[in-house]
Formats: structure tokens, sequence, C-alpha cells
């Protein structure tokens, strides 16, 4: 049998290399390999067997260079080129995470490419399948817009290979619009709601009335959806006005005036990247701010930065990471340290996103043994405690989903600010378990291994 149409597990497949090759191609079979794992045999899939042949495997990085999320995509970005780095040289940040790294992934070196989306699903689709094609990419990964994302999903399924989700905050990724060939660790807005809400209903007490902000796609209208449901359910709380605007929008006065005229005593603004910057800073010229409350339901990295801490002082927001839960977890401050030596600031929580998500992949792949696409969705679905920089986590079997705690904190003074990048402190880390919806709440199905 020639040695190329042998497409066994890789343990089994390294265990007939070493073996070596016998006359007329034939395999010499070490006596330790029983004859019935032939039998095994099985069909390409995905990019696999052909994306795992040589000493390296490529993955298909796809984030927002330009466009009005950009400045988080490049966060994102140094996240896992980081991790990435680290993997290859078998760091022991990496290792506290998948034990079994030690130079790369099942001994293979990572190598990447990386196109720039725009926060645009079907430039980053189209990057990606050239990832695919061109490249025969074993994983994908990308995000920042839950658009891109959720586009991500479908081509993941569709050409049977792994996507690792980046930055997706929509209920709709790992919910009504999940796959088994897709993976998420970040929080998203469901979780958000249910950790800020009896937050925001103790600092702000209830029955209170509240404009919102919303990006016109999937995160913005779920994340609003689940904010809502919970203050208005739990807290009596008053949509008195939903201002939905286009993804980079240049001005948001339109919104703003409507929102002025609304009586609301709260701004919820869902906006993202460099929307929620301009918003935030025109909700201030407006006068709109202090007069009302500001809230974050989902925080958007280096807002704080863009607006000044005089404008996110007090503010609440939901997020994954802050650069202070060092001092509480220790693999926490080793990432913040080591991204900070190479990067020259405090990682924001874009880039601890894509860190983890890389270093739960290599670990989902060792404990799988092999890099046959249904073996690591299978090690994905197994049930197990993981090490991260937030403290013991487990993916959940049903929709892929990362069981993880979310974080909220609040805006810091300009004169309690210990340093330049001192912009939050963290009040509460909110277990994740009790956050999350019903698996099947939203509608995920996830589709077939095959």
């Amino acid at each position: 049998m020639p040695e190329r149409n042998v497409l066994l597990p890789e343990p089994s497949r390294r265990k007939v290399l070493r073996a070596g090759v016998g006359a007329a191609g034939s395999v010499l079979l070490p006596a330790s390999v029983a004859l019935p794992a032939l039998a095994e045999e099985r069909p390409p899939i995905g990019t696999w067997p052909a994306g795992v042949k040589g000493d390296s495997v490529f993955i298909g990085i796809s984030v927002p260079r330009t466009g009005t999320y950009a400045v988080q995509g490049e966060d994102e970005l140094k996240g896992y080129q980081l991790a990435i780095e680290h993997i290859n040289e078998g760091h022991p940040l990496i290792k506290a995470i998948s034990p079994k790294t030690t130079k790369g992934v099942l001994g293979k070196q990572l190598k990447y490419g990386v196109a720039d989306s725009a926060a645009k699903p079907n430039e980053a689709v189209q990057a990606q399948q050239r990832f695919i094609t061109e490249n025969k990419a074993i994983m994908i990964t990308g995000g920042t817009s839950s658009a891109v994302a959720v586009a991500l999903n479908k081509l993941a399924q569709r050409e049977k290979v792994l996507f690792v989700c980046g930055i997706s905050g929509s209920n709709d990724t790992t919910g009504k619009d999940c796959v088994r060939y897709g993976v998420r660790q970040n929080f998203y807005g469901h979780t958000a709601a249910n950790a800020i809400g009896p937050v925001l209903l103790k600092a702000y007490g209830k029955n209170r009335k509240a404009a919102f902000m919303t990006p016109d796609y999937t995160y913005g209208h779920t994340v609003t959806k689940s904010v809502n449901d919970y203050l208005t359910k739990n807290g009596g709380w008053t949509m008195v006005t939903n201002q939905v605007s286009p993804l980079g929008a240049p001005d948001y006065s339109s919104y703003l005036t409507n929102i002025a005229n609304s009586g609301a005593e709260v701004l919820v603004n869902v906006n993202w990247g460099h929307d929620a910057v301009l918003s935030t800073q025109q909700a201030k010229r407006f006068g709109l701010l202090p007069k009302m409350k500001l809230v974050i339901p989902y925080q958007i990295p280096f807002l704080a930065r863009e607006v000044g801490a005089d404008v996110t002082d007090g503010v609440y927001a939901a997020t994954d990471f802050w650069w202070t839960l060092g001092d509480k977890f220790p693999l926490a401050k080793t990432f913040v340290e080591t991204f900070e030596k190479k990067y020259g600031y405090k990682p924001e929580w874009g880039a601890e996103n894509a860190y983890m998500e890389f270093a739960l992949w290599a670990e989902a792949v060792e404990h799988a043994g092999s890099f046959y696409p249904p073996d690591v969705i299978k090690s994905y679905e197994s049930p197990r405690k993981l090490n991260s920089f937030v403290g013991e986590v487990s993916w959940r079997p049903e929709d892929h989903q990362l069981i993880r705690p979310v974080v909220i904190v609040r805006g810091k003074k300009p004169s309690a600010m210990r340093n330049k990048e001192d912009f939050w402190e963290v009040v509460e880390i909110v277990p994740g378990a009790g956050l999350m919806q019903a698996p099947n709440a939203f509608g995920c199905n996830p589709g077939t291994y095959t």
C-alpha cells in the first residue's frame, strides 16, 4: 500500500513514517501497529491531510486593519502573533495552558498569513478562502465584527476547516449561527447583560429610562436586546429610544438629538470601535454627558484612552479582561508583562482574547493527538478544566462556547489613575456558568463533523 494513501490518525501515521518504506513503496509496519488500524483509513476532509504533511501547518488570520474597527483589529493581531511565537518556542506561558505543547503543535511549527477584513464579511471570506485553497490552512481565525465571525462560521462548516473565533459579541455566533467547525472563547451579549445588569440596578435603581445606541448588525441588535431584556424584566427600566446607526457612521448628531428629546436618564452605548469613540465624544459635546449616566455594556478596547478618563469616570462596563487582573491571576500577570515588553503597552482584551483562543486551540489539538478535524472538534467537546488568564474555564460541548467569567469594571477618576493606562478598576468577576442561556435557547444546531 503506498504511503501516501495511509490516512491514519497522526500518532499512528508517525509510527508508520518512522518504520520506513519497503520495496515497491510498501509500508513496513512495526509490530506495535496492529493490522486492523489500516482498516480505519480516513478520507481527506477540508485541508487534511494535505495541510499537515510537512513540518509546519498554516493558519489564516483576518482582522480589520482599516476602517472603524482597525485599532481593535491591530491589538487582536498582536495577541495572535505573540501566541504563535510562544507556541513555536514552547514558552512556559503556553505550556501552563497546553501542557503537552513542546515546540509547535504536535511538533509542527505554526506559519500564518494576515488579511485585512476591514470588518467586511465578504472580504474576510474571500481572504480565508484563499488561505484554505492556496495555503491549505488547517485553522482560520478572525472576527472583531460579529458579521465577519458569522460569515466565517459558515465558511468553516462548508470547507470543513476549523474556525476559532476572534472577537465576536453577538449571541448568534454560538447561537442560531453556531456551527460544528466553529468555537468561541470570549463573552457575548447575553452573558454581558446578565453580568452587568445587577450592577446597574444596584448603582442606579429601578424604573429608569434608557436610550440605546445600536450598530445595525448582529452584534448590536443582540447586545441591545439582551441588555434591555434584563433591565426591563428585573428592574422595570424602559427603553425610551433605540437609535440604530450604520457601521462607520461619520456623524451621530441626528441620533443624539433624538436621545436628547427622549427623556432618557441613562445612555447605553452599544457602538464599538471608532464608532463608539465618535458617538461618545459627540454625546459629550451635545451636553448629554455627564447629564445622563453612560453605560458601556460591552467594553471597547482603547475607548477610555480615546475619549478621556474624565468621560469614562464612574462608567460601568462588562469586559473579557483588564490588565490589573494580573494582581489576582498569575498567568494574567505573566501575559501582561510579556506583551508589554514586546509591544510597549498593556494589552487590551482583544489581544488577550486572541492569545487565549490560540493557546486553547493548541491544547485541543494536543489533547486529540491529531489535526484530523473531527478529532479536534471532539477534543473541544470533551469536558475538562482548562487554565486561562481569568482562572479555570471549560468548553460547553453543545455550542462550543467557553464557560468563562465576565469582568465588570468602573472607570477611574483621572486623579486616581496610577499610570497612563490605569483607566478602569475591576469591581466584580462574575462566574460564567450562571450567566449563560441554555445551550439550545438561541437555536444552536451545529451540524455535522464530516
